[in-house]
Parts: C-alpha cells; sequence; structure tokens
C-alpha cells in the first residue's frame, strides 16, 4: 500500500463486533448488582434464602457464564460467526460419520494427550496447589471428567463438517500414535496454543473469585461516603476501579474458555517468538518481576501505602485536585476495561484469533498496555518515598521504567507476530500509523526527534 493509499484508506473492518463486549458488560452489571443487593432482595420477595451478600467462588463463576451467554448469542444469531471462512467449516457438506472417524479417533488421541500433558505440569508445579490457585486446581478437576466425555461427540461432530480436519491436534496425535506421517511444525503449533490456555485459563479463574469479592461484599457506601457524609474522591475511585478490574478479569476468562472455532474464537497460532514468551511470563505470577518482596523490578520500596492507592497519601488534602486525580485513574482504568471487553470472546494473551479494529484500538494499537502504565505511575507514585531517600526515589522510578519497557517490549512481539499471519492486521497498522489518535502523534513526535 503507498503512502497515498494509506492516507484514503479506511479503518478495516473489526473481526469482533463493538457489541458483542457490551452485551457481555450489561449482562455482567446485572449480576454484580443482584449479587451486592441480594439480602434486599430476599426480604422484598420473601426469597428461601439466607440474606447475604453471593461472594462466593459459585457466584463469581457463574458469572462467567451470565457475561458469556448473550456474547456467545449475539455472535451466532446476529454476527452469525459460524459461517465464517476463518472457522474453517463447511456446514452444507457434512461428510459420513464412517469417512472420518479414523481422523477423530487419533485427534482424540491427541487431544487427551494434550490435557494429561497439562495436567501433569500442573501436578507437577507446586504453586498451583496452594492458595490463591487452588481454586483453579478445584473448578479445572472438576470439569476434567465432563470435558472428556464431552470431547467425544464434540470431535466427531465438528470433523465431519470441518473442511480440513487434519489439524495440530491431529497432527499430534499421528506423532503419539505413529501410524500416519504427521508435521512438526504443526505440532509445535497445537502445542503453544495449549500452552497458552493452560497457564493463562489457570491463572485467570485463579484471580475470578478474589475480585469479585472486593467487588460486590463491601458496603458500597461505606466506601464513596466521606464520615461527613460527602463524596469521596479516594472511595469513588476505589469502588469503581474494582469494577473495572472484574470487568477485565470476568471477559477476559471468558476468552480464554470459549477458544472454539464453531464461534471462530479458536487459537490460530500462538506466538511463535521466545522473546514474545519471556516479555509476557515476566508479567504473571509465578514468573511475575515486579511482586512485593525480593522480586528484582518491585517498585514501591519504602512508598508510604503499597498499591494503587499510594496517590490519596500523598497529594495534598485539596478536594479539586484529588477528585481531578480520581477521576483520572477511572479514566484510565475505564480504558484498560474497555480494551478487554472489546475483544468480547476472543480475549487472550500470546495469540492471534483475528483482528480487532474497533473500541480503543481506533486509538492506538495497545491501549491497555498504555493504560495500565499511566495508570500505575499516576497510582502508585513510586517516586515518593518515606522517609525521604533520593537513591530510593530515583531506583523506584528507575524500576518502574523497566516494567513499562517489558511492556513495550510485548508490544512490539505481539506485533511481529500479527504482521506475519494476517495482510488485514498489516493494513490495520499502516491505518493506524496515519490516522491513529494516539499512535499517528507518537509516531510524528518519534520522526521529528530523530531528525534533530
Amino acid at each position: 500500500m503507498t503512502p497515498s493509499q494509506t492516507l484514503s484508506a479506511p479503518r478495516p473492518t473489526s473481526d469482533v463486533s463493538a457489541i458483542t463486549g457490551l452485551l457481555g458488560l450489561a449482562a455482567l452489571s446485572c449480576w454484580i448488582l443482584i449479587c451486592h443487593f441480594w439480602p434486599d432482595l430476599v426480604r422484598s420477595f420473601d426469597l428461601p434464602s439466607r440474606p447475604e451478600r453471593l461472594t462466593g467462588p459459585n457466584a463469581a463463576l457463574t458469572g462467567l457464564i451470565v457475561c458469556a451467554a448473550p456474547m456467545v448469542l449475539w455472535e451466532v444469531l446476529v454476527c452469525k460467526v459460524h459461517r465464517r471462512a476463518s472457522t474453517g467449516i463447511d456446514w452444507d457438506s457434512p461428510r459420513p460419520l464412517a469417512s472420518v472417524i479414523d481422523v477423530s479417533v487419533t485427534k482424540l488421541a491427541g487431544l487427551w494427550a494434550t490435557w494429561a500433558l497439562i495436567g501433569a505440569l500442573y501436578a507437577m508445579a507446586r504453586w498451583y496447589w496452594h492458595p490463591p490457585y487452588l481454586i483453579s486446581m478445584q473448578v479445572l478437576g472438576s470439569a476434567i471428567v465432563p470435558m472428556f466425555l464431552f470431547s467425544i461427540p464434540y470431535v466427531l461432530w465438528l470433523d465431519r463438517v470441518l473442511k480440513e480436519p487434519r489439524d495440530g491436534c491431529w497432527h499430534f496425535g499421528a506423532m503419539l500414535v505413529g501410524r500416519e506421517a504427521y508435521d512438526p511444525e504443526k505440532v509445535w503449533i497445537h502445542l503453544r496454543a495449549w500452552a497458552v490456555k493452560g497457564f493463562f485459563t489457570a491463572f485467570m479463574i485463579m484471580i475470578v473469585p478474589g475480585g469479585f469479592q472486593n467487588l460486590v461484599e463491601p458496603d458500597w457506601s461505606s466506601l464513596y461516603l466521606s464520615s461527613s457524609g460527602l463524596l469521596s474522591p479516594v472511595g469513588v475511585a476505589t469502588l469503581l476501579i474494582t469494577l473495572m478490574f472484574v470487568i477485565d478479569e470476568q471477559i477476559g476468562t471468558v476468552g480464554y474458555i470459549l477458544t472454539v472455532k464453531p464461534l471462530d474464537a479458536h487459537i490460530r497460532s500462538a506466538n511463535p517468538y521466545l522473546a514474545g514468551w519471556l516479555a509476557a511470563l515476566m508479567c504473571y505470577p509465578p514468573f511475575q518481576q515486579m511482586s512485593p518482596g525480593d522480586r528484582p523490578l518491585f517498585y514501591q520500596h519504602d512508598s508510604l501505602r503499597f498499591g494503587d492507592e499510594n496517590w490519596a497519601h500523598i497529594l495534598p488534602q485539596i478536594p479539586v485536585l484529588q477528585w481531578f486525580w480520581a477521576g483520572l485513574l477511572i479514566v484510565l482504568t475505564a480504558i484498560y476495561a474497555w480494551a478487554t471487553m472489546a475483544f468480547g470472546i476472543r480475549f487472550s494473551n500470546l495469540t492471534y484469533r483475528g483482528v480487532l479494529t474497533n473500541g480503543p484500538y481506533k486509538y492506538t494499537r495497545h491501549p491497555a498496555y498504555l493504560a495500565k502504565n499511566v495508570f500505575w505511575w499516576c497510582a502508585g507514585m513510586p517516586f515518593v518515598v518515606n522517609p525521604y531517600s533520593l537513591l530510593e526515589s530515583v531506583r523506584n522510578a528507575f524500576l518502574l521504567g523497566c516494567v513499562s519497557a517489558i511492556y513495550f517490549w510485548r508490544a512490539k512481539t505481539e506485533e511481529k507476530h500479527l504482521l506475519a499471519e494476517d495482510p488485514k492486521y498489516r493494513e490495520y497498522s499502516d491505518w493506524m500509523d496515519q490516522h491513529g489518535l494516539i499512535t499517528s502523534r507518537l509516531n510524528r513526535a518519534w520522526a521529528a526527534l530523530k531528525r534533530r
């Protein structure tokens, strides 16, 4: 595409409908309100239940089903994603079952061996058997038998309509069975995709109950009202920021679970670059480098208060200033949650599952990373320490700068992966360089800086 064509080209169409995530948000919001005001509902309608807020893991996990259902229905009934060519499915020409049974058996062998491999890694890694990861093992342990039983009719049904049923899972099964030739590259593609799903699904299930409880359990009025009965900027920010993180966690978890071809939400490829995996894994437990304690990139040593509320203990008690800062943090967190919500049922790290060009991705290629890092600088203010020490202040700022650099590294490795996968992403990337509200201005500023 020439520069003149790029300047006049419209933004490429997104593979994800903007309405999909909004429907998930609406359903999840209703569920959160029901769980929080459950005592009032019990008393008002004389329900046979204890008048307590629904804050347990079951309520949190039910939220996944609640927000997933309308998104799936919209995608299938309105967007008709199951009819897209990218699914690799031809619904109109199903094969006889007898013609695919051998392929399906080999694929089931590969699928079950993949699950066994992931299960073995869970068993060997000690951190999965202690809180907070223990809830993930309980959920996945309860699901394995139904998954095993359901996989048989699912694979037999899907193989009848797949244009090419010998996918990566089949090639892995063929390698294990040893009766047919297989493609080692497709085996690696399969294993990388399931490595992403195995690692991040356990992580996402782990964080869902805690975040949900932190939002639903407290008396909200005690958070956003001060002792004088007036709205508190710190309390309002705390409540809304917690809500935004719950939205991110719930919709993000749905994305990891619904990686299936009939919804055109399958993992088409996982990032093949070692740098991409290193950059991503450094941001998540147990490899996270910015956790409290002796982690090398922990950036809040001697802060007035560890965490995202440090700003409230640093800024002067000036209402206008505190409300401005609270509003800034709420907006940044909202952008972060919006970036996840925009994926609908396709959110996932380290993967290519289609090209997203709407929502906050109209303005920059990496709205979540940008918003998250600006939030950390504004909320944590790591350069303010007590007792004051210039060395500790500079050290904290330098370490958070390293964290931001890691996210920049992640962004670049993700772009490298997607640019190699899809011409549509290359069109989107070119369009963003010219028209993205944030990206185009950063590019021009960088070009001007290089000319000096």
